[in-house]
């Protein structure tokens, strides 16, 4: 691989897994498990890209010095930043403001990563890391700033002397390589994701670049608007992104964060093909620690080969004006029906195990106005605890949708029903907690879904001890039925 092979495969520390990997001593993995698990999925999997999360925990700026020397056979042969790549997720200090100093921090630690890396191999080497994605961007000033903070400040300052007259800070402690980095915008929330060509084209317009990655987040959407949406809203930013690049003449390569659960994308082994058949132009998937750490390898490194070897084509057709149509009704009454559930939720989350000795960075659920100041957990907490209850968050809002609607939703989202159907198998139609209107409308639509009896059983217990509010037992059952379900959240 070099600069202009792009990753199809992107292995990701999201914290959605039920079991515990082989190469941690806990269940909760450190940064030192974190290291191990990009290696894993290098050499064992055949991921070709690590996402490394700088969010929400002590930021290990020596993660390529670690991976090089621990493995050093293996990267001898698969060179890191040329064959394989490391990509830093950074904070935003706009939105977490107590995280932005970690911006800077990572930022200081690629020039020190490349030095690792020309030490390692010797001689003129690729940067092992050149790409930063930056979490919930909202303009292109926000990407221009990080970019231009790098190269004039991070590099910038090598010319400069290190006392009046003296040498200059290069001479002193050595060159600043690379001379400049690539902003990979994450896009996480309707206005922003809707927009994101647009600003897109506003970043580029100064820049001289061989092609622009652009990811676009699956799951906090789907937090905010409900899944049917954050696939919706998807659709519409791939083909304006699509439309962009032929407008630009740059190549345009699409990121896809999805999860293993269908409320957060249905990405698993299983579903693969009917992944790569639904998001046709997706140059990168995220194969989150679900994926990964919850199925048998074999079928997990067949998965990946899969997407590896498959060919990227242009994206589905979108019928803007009836898909944004679609959008308002369905999000409406979704949030509206969330509304009643957030307390219960937030109870159940505070059960759920974590997975990962860190916070992920802050959804944006916080800020919906359609629900005022409550607030909800992350989306693989929420996620698993809507299916602890018996309530697939999938099915919220389903209610908003007419078959007339289901044919033009079909166009662009091809595996609805059997995305609907994955979740249905582990619905409670009696659970206390399920909407009138979602209840009637499952009955209706899909009356022989074989449901997973085991899962029921549990979830039952669960809605048992909460009204009885017996909640000893809380986290062990929803560890139940997440090894039923294969995935946490």
């Amino acid at each position: 691989m070099n600069k202009t092979n792009i990753p199809r495969c992107m292995s990701t520390q999201h914290p959605d897994n039920v079991f515990q990997p082989f190469f941690a001593e806990h269940s909760l993995l450190s940064g030192e498990d974190e290291v191990q698990e990009a290696y894993y999925a290098y050499a064992h999997l055949g991921c070709d890209e690590q996402m490394w999360d700088a969010e929400g925990k002590e930021v290990d700026s020596f993660v390529v010095k670690k991976l090089l020397t621990q493995n050093e056979r293996f990267f001898r042969e698969h060179k890191l930043g040329q064959d394989l790549r490391l990509t830093v997720r950074v904070p935003n200090p706009e939105i977490e403001k107590t995280e932005g100093k970690i911006l800077l921090e990572t930022l200081e630690s690629i020039p020190r990563s490349f030095d690792a890396a020309q030490a390692f191999y010797g001689g003129e080497v690729t940067s092992p890391i050149f790409e930063v994605i930056l979490p919930m961007t909202t303009s292109a000033e926000s990407l221009d700033r990080i970019y231009r903070y790098y190269t004039d400040i991070v590099v910038g300052k090598g010319s400069k002397p290190v006392r009046p007259k003296d040498i200059a800070i290069s001479e002193w402690v050595g060159e600043f390589h690379p001379e400049k980095i690539e902003m990979i915008p994450l896009f996480e929330d309707l206005e922003h994701m809707l927009a994101s060509a647009d600003i897109l084209r506003d970043y580029l317009k100064d820049k001289n670049v061989e092609y622009q990655r652009v990811f676009l987040a699956r799951s906090d959407p789907a937090v905010n608007y409900g899944s049917i949406v954050a696939v919706l809203i998807n659709k519409i930013a791939l083909q304006r992104i699509h439309k962009l690049s032929l407008e630009l003449n740059i190549p345009m390569y699409p990121i896809l964060g999805a999860g293993s659960a269908p409320f957060r994308g249905n990405l698993r082994p299983q579903t693969v093909e009917s992944i790569l058949r639904g998001y046709p132009s997706v140059q990168t998937f995220t194969v989150q620690s679900s994926f990964k750490f919850d199925n048998d390898p074999a079928l997990v490194q067949s998965a990946i080969k899969k997407l590896c070897e498959t060919e990227r084509k242009e994206p589905l057709e979108v019928d803007e004006e009836k898909v944004l149509d679609i959008i308002d009704r369905y999000s409406q009454c979704y949030q509206g029906e969330l509304g009643k559930l957030v307390d219960v939720i937030n109870i159940v989350g505070n059960y759920v195990p974590r997975r990962r000795k860190r916070k992920l960075h802050i959804g944006l659920f916080g800020y919906s106005r359609t629900l005022g100041k409550k607030h909800l957990p992350r989306a693989i907490t929420f996620t698993s605890a809507l299916y602890s209850i018996g309530v697939p968050p999938e099915l919220l809002g389903l209610d908003a949708l007419s078959e007339e609607d289901m044919v033009v939703i079909k166009q662009v989202y091809p595996s609805i029903e059997t995305d609907l159907q994955d979740a249905i198998r582990f619905l409670d139609i009696d659970s206390p907690y399920l909407p009138q209107a979602v209840r009637e409308r499952v009955l209706a639509w899909f009356p022989s879904v074989e449901k997973d009896e085991e899962h029921l059983r549990v979830t039952k217990q669960i809605c048992e001890d909460l009204s009885q509010n017996s909640l000893d037992e809380i986290s062990n059952l929803i560890l139940l039925s997440a090894q039923r379900r294969g995935f946490l959240g």
